[in-house]
């Protein structure tokens, strides 16, 4: 079964992180033999604090993008929060991911499902795994050619995330890609005085409990500095660290 690996920095910091985790990636691919989807973020409109870092914006953020895909012949992934992005950005990336905030947002599925790039749709932290065929139903019904389901956990109170890691069978009911993502579902969401805190040290145990329930790929956001890094620098896995994560799950 072929399996599919995400991986890079929360948001566009620089080009020179952008340039670090590329071609790490490339390397691991050559290695390992897989195609791991560089993802990085242009802007984090939903950043816990007003203060908080955002990221390039749009123009200059896939001008990045598109220049390490060109630099490194890496796939791409990146995320969009309102409909009119949806063009421009299917334009450079390979597939365009929904935030999980975000899911139920009809335009915004409708227009990604549009531009006939892959559309990744991030689950719900207030959704149950088969809550997620009607974002499917939108996307699909709009001619949406291929569609992801991303795991990313639940809201347990205030400040806290919990897996049902039942929730990956139930949405490979719906499609054929279902993806957990190890860094996001270790989040503390608005826990850290203005910030997202969370706990890295459960990545690697989220990713091989999902690979038990049938998961068919993972999505980790790594850094080489993640405690320094700009956004979601709690939960963050080290980049010196995902070549053997992957291996074990490969």
């Amino acid at each position: 079964m072929e399996r599919t690996f995400i991986a890079g920095p929360c948001v566009i910091e620089s080009a020179e992180l952008l340039d670090i985790v590329a071609a790490k990636l490339v390397d691991i691919n050559k290695r390992q033999g897989t195609d791991i989807i560089f993802k990085a973020s242009f802007d984090k409109a939903n950043r816990t604090s007003i203060r908080s870092f955002r990221g390039p914006g749009m123009e200059k953020g896939l001008q990045m993008l598109h220049d390490i895909k060109e630099k490194y012949g890496l796939r791409l992934l990146t995320d969009i929060h309102e409909s009119w992005q949806a063009e421009p950005v299917g334009q450079v990336v390979d597939v365009i991911q929904i935030p999980a905030f975000l899911c139920r947002q009809t335009d915004l599925l409708i227009a990604a499902a549009k531009t006939g790039k892959v559309v990744n749709i991030k689950k719900a932290q207030f959704l149950s795994g088969r809550d997620m065929r009607y974002p499917v139903e939108k996307a699909r019904d709009t001619g949406a050619k291929e569609i992801w389901l991303t795991e990313r956990g639940n809201m347990m109170g205030y400040n806290n995330l919990v897996v049902d890691f039942r929730n990956i069978p139930d949405m490979l009911e719906m499609v054929p890609t279902v993806i957990m993502d190890c860094t996001h579902s270790v989040q503390r969401p608005g826990g850290a005085d203005g910030k997202t805190g969370g706990d890295r040290r459960y990545v690697s145990q989220m990713a091989l409990a999902a690979k038990a329930f049938g998961a068919t790929g993972w999505f980790f956001e790594v850094h080489p500095d993640p405690d320094n890094g700009l956004s979601d620098a709690a939960n963050m896995l080290e980049l010196s660290k995902l070549e053997d994560l992957i291996k074990q799950l490969k």
